[in-house]
């Protein structure tokens, strides 16, 4: 299937071709129709899937239809709430790509800079919303963001809206928008919480869903290096020797870990920026735009830092320490092997992450692989899940005629562009 089979209008293909686009991805190709529709959505689906494109596309089509229909009433008729601002940012973007000659004007609205800058934007008057829950009920409070006209209410990553603590802020806004409503709600993984949070918004949904029976990238190739804890920074200055590795995001746990990690490596000699919470906006901004120049080969961040970055030609994504939670290990990874691109995730187990370990394991149905041959290794090995190996084809990777990664060395030989 072509987006030309899904009904849309010329100037919406005519902006997804000059973006190099022809074939719309699974989430797209369940979504477009049923919200052309006017149906409400409950879509699971995991980063880098194209979800973004699947709303964006649809409203703007519906809001431009209804503007030359002359079904047209003032103010503000989509909001789309994001948990980040990096996000919030990546989606404004889309509108403007897809949205090139509708005449339909937006405005993101996040918080951690100076609000007037967003107030002049809103004051002049727009169509869509892309916003943070705290920066955007801070506005409506003084006024600034009238819904009463709203007629599209998108919340994305509510999975994530969930872990960073903003589900009183989304049920008082849910409070505050007109119930006769158009609603998409998009979830990386779906638990009660998450479920029930969706029922109190949706009527009647069509349910998507691209989740696959082992959700990890495609055309990333996996390993993992054991190794005590106080080795880890020495075991990262040893990858980082390998100049096959152009650029590489590299996830910590804690925003004071981004930082000395960030200090240790430029003192090492790699050229590393930090990204997470803490950074203004300004210097978070700045930093993604370095990392994706290739000004800057390494950036570190916390996993909230790193919702919403979308490097297509990102080559490798490290995991420095195991999150926690199996689910980040797919979006974490999902950052690369984006749009066709090969990558590689390679993660640093000490002994206290075992647990996790296991946990990943039994979310992919795989055994990831472990390098030995590095001057670090020590001789654990994660817990074993207790099932026997799948019988399953390797299902997160994909065989290609470039060489491939050896245990002997951990890297490919060759480089990889």
């Amino acid at each position: 299937m072509k987006f030309e089979n899904l009904h849309l209008i010329a100037p919406i293909l005519s902006a997804i071709k000059s973006k190099g686009y022809t074939v719309p991805t699974p989430i797209q190709m369940q979504s477009i129709p049923p919200i052309l529709e006017g149906r409400d959505i409950m879509g699971c689906a995991q980063t880098g899937t194209g979800k973004t494109a699947a709303f964006a596309i649809p409203m703007l089509q519906k809001l431009y239809e209804n503007k030359i229909s002359g079904k047209w009433p003032r103010g503000i008729k989509v909001l789309i709430v994001t948990p980040t601002r990096e996000l919030a940012i990546q989606i404004g973007e889309s509108f403007t790509d897809y949205g090139r000659g509708l005449g339909l004007d937006h405005a993101v609205v996040f918080g951690g800079v100076k609000q007037h800058a967003q107030v002049r934007k809103l004051k002049k008057g727009v169509d869509i919303v892309i916003a943070t829950p705290g920066r955007l009920l801070d506005l409506q409070n003084q006024g600034y963001v009238p819904l009463g006209n709203l007629k599209f209410f998108t919340l994305d990553e509510a999975d994530r809206m969930l872990d960073m603590g903003f589900i009183h802020d989304i049920k008082k806004l849910i409070k505050k928008i007109p119930p006769n409503r158009q609603s998409l709600f998009f979830s990386a993984t779906m638990p009660e919480s998450i479920i029930k949070l969706a029922n109190s918004m949706l009527t009647n949904p069509v349910h998507v869903s691209v989740t696959p029976d082992a959700p990890t990238a495609e055309m990333v190739d996996h390993s993992m290096y054991m190794v005590a804890k106080a080795n880890k920074k020495d075991l990262l200055r040893h990858v980082l020797k390998d100049q096959d590795i152009p650029s590489a995001l590299v996830f910590t746990r804690t925003k004071h870990g981004a930082d000395k990690l960030a200090k240790f490596l430029n003192v090492s000699g790699v050229k590393t920026e930090a990204i997470h919470g803490n950074k203004s906006q300004n210097a978070r901004q700045k930093a993604l735009q370095n990392f994706k120049s290739n000004q800057t080969r390494v950036l570190v961040a916390t996993d909230i830092a790193a919702r919403g970055i979308d490097i297509k030609e990102l080559s490798h994504v490290i995991n420095f320490e195991i999150p926690n939670e199996p689910e980040t290990y797919v979006h974490r990874i999902g950052r690369t092997g984006r749009a066709q691109n090969e990558g590689t995730a390679l993660s640093f187990c000490d002994e206290s992450e075992r647990d996790f370990v296991q946990d990943i394991h039994k979310l992919i149905n795989q055994q990831i692989p472990i390098i030995e041959a590095h001057p670090f290794h020590i001789n654990f090995a994660p817990k074993l899940t207790g099932r026997r190996p799948s019988s399953k084809p390797r299902q997160f990777s994909r065989p290609s005629n470039r060489p491939t990664q050896t245990r002997r060395s951990g890297f490919r030989r060759g480089g990889r562009r």
